[in-house]
């Protein structure tokens, strides 16, 4: 097959430059002009190779290939354009790359599929710009409320419709049907954990991925001088969230892998030396690939929030935006992915996914697997995030392995 290595190397080269920040990092958060300048250069390389693209109402971008003889049946392949703040160029962006480059090489080696494949680069995973996540692929199914999104914000204050509709995108119509012509999704993207590099492995294909449960937690107590207030008549917020904190970390070290929980940002205010902090908002996420762990720990540590507040005078607003439930990849997609990693002598594991991924959204409506390359010390999320040009190659090879099975053979049909 194909060395891929000169063609990722130029189609992020492309890409990486759109959103990109003089210190190293990446930033490209849905609807902004990095966003979309990003998605107008995707769907000029689409359509310079010969692909129908063509974007969705709410900013999905599609690049189409139609099947000769099964043209009703698509799979579906690729990943999210958005990106965290400050992160790296490689979550999200090399799965829509990898796919077109397997795409196109298979295209033009084998000519047209006998069922329709199409890349996909979706319009927001994240959730980096508004409270909100998984637009993209949640619009794929008319699972995106627009109540949801209709008086949420930015950072900045910008309203998600008027950003939406600046972007040049609206609503999906709501008597617009959702698509039945989806055979099978697969995802590629990178480990963003040190599993596959640890263990020296090359691919992971993914078993499943662990459900997540994010909030955003306000503490408002009171703000008081700090020379003249005793210890005894505070109402600290910092310090009620120092005992949220260090009681909740030592119970998920108690409950042990694969539970995580990560306290990950938090805000005290007024946030001067000399003042006693009357409000801190703080945000927490929390892991597991077990729904019914998930549940109970979460609920035991919402409790020991409330009673802490109690404690302390102070009151307490918990709101649990996020709730995704853990999901398990296609059982035979995953067994094809396995068998193709074994008769190309390709150095394979089984994984689960810790993070999130469009993959989730999909998996309840049509087959779905996800395949990782490994990240170097782990890294994600980070100006720093990187993985070996060698492995984002052999996993560009897999995908294309996997597409071919799907879209151009028979036997692809009854997976």
């Amino acid at each position: 097959m194909k060395d891929f290595r000169q063609d990722i190397t130029d189609i992020s080269g492309k890409i990486s430059k759109i959103g990109a920040d003089p210190t190293g990092g990446m930033t490209r958060l849905l609807y902004t002009k990095e966003w979309v300048e990003a998605q107008k250069a995707l769907k000029q390389i689409f359509e310079t190779a010969g692909f129908a693209a063509s974007h969705d109402a709410t900013g999905n971008l599609s690049a189409r290939l139609t099947g000769s003889k099964y043209p009703e049946q698509t799979i579906l392949t690729g990943s999210h354009i958005d990106t965290v703040v400050n992160g790296g160029n490689l979550d999200g962006q090399f799965g829509i790359e990898a796919s077109f480059l397997a795409a196109n090489y298979l295209k033009d080696t084998y000519g047209p599929p006998l069922r329709s494949l199409e890349v996909i680069a979706l319009a927001e995973e994240e959730g980096s710009r508004f409270p909100y996540v998984f637009w993209g692929s949640k619009n794929i199914f008319g699972q995106a409320r627009r109540q949801d999104v209709e008086n949420i914000a930015d950072a900045k204050g910008v309203n998600f419709v008027d950003a939406m509709h600046s972007a040049g995108f609206d609503f999906r119509p709501e008597d617009q049907p959702v698509r039945k012509d989806i055979a099978a999704f697969v995802e590629i993207h990178i480990e963003q954990g040190k599993v596959l590099e640890t263990e020296g492995k090359t691919i992971g294909v993914v078993t499943s991925i662990v459900g997540q449960r994010r909030y955003d937690i306000r503490l408002k107590g009171e703000s008081n001088h700090a020379g003249t207030t005793p210890m005894g008549y505070r109402r600290d917020t910092v310090y009620a969230f120092s005992r949220i904190c260090t009681e909740s970390i030592a119970k998920a070290r108690a409950e042990g892998d694969p539970l995580v929980l990560t306290f990950g940002k938090v805000e005290p205010k007024p946030n001067t030396v000399n003042v006693v902090p009357g409000f801190t908002h703080f945000t927490m996420d929390c892991r597991h690939t077990d729904a019914v762990a998930l549940d109970r720990f979460t609920l035991e540590i919402e409790a020991d929030m409330r009673r802490i507040a109690a404690e302390m005078g102070i009151e307490i607003e918990i709101d649990r935006w996020m709730d995704e439930k853990p999901i398990p990849m296609n059982k035979q997609l995953v067994e094809c992915v396995s068998h193709l990693c074994e008769k190309h002598k390709v150095n394979y594991r089984l994984i689960h996914s810790g993070a999130g991924h469009d993959s989730q959204i999909f998996s309840p409506h049509v087959p779905t697997v996800m395949i990782f390359v490994p990240s170097i010390d782990g890294i994600s999320h980070n100006p720093a995030e990187k993985t070996h040009l060698d492995d984002l190659a052999e996993g560009v090879k897999v995908l294309a392995h996997t597409l071919y099975q799907l879209a151009w053979t028979e036997e692809g049909g009854s997976l």
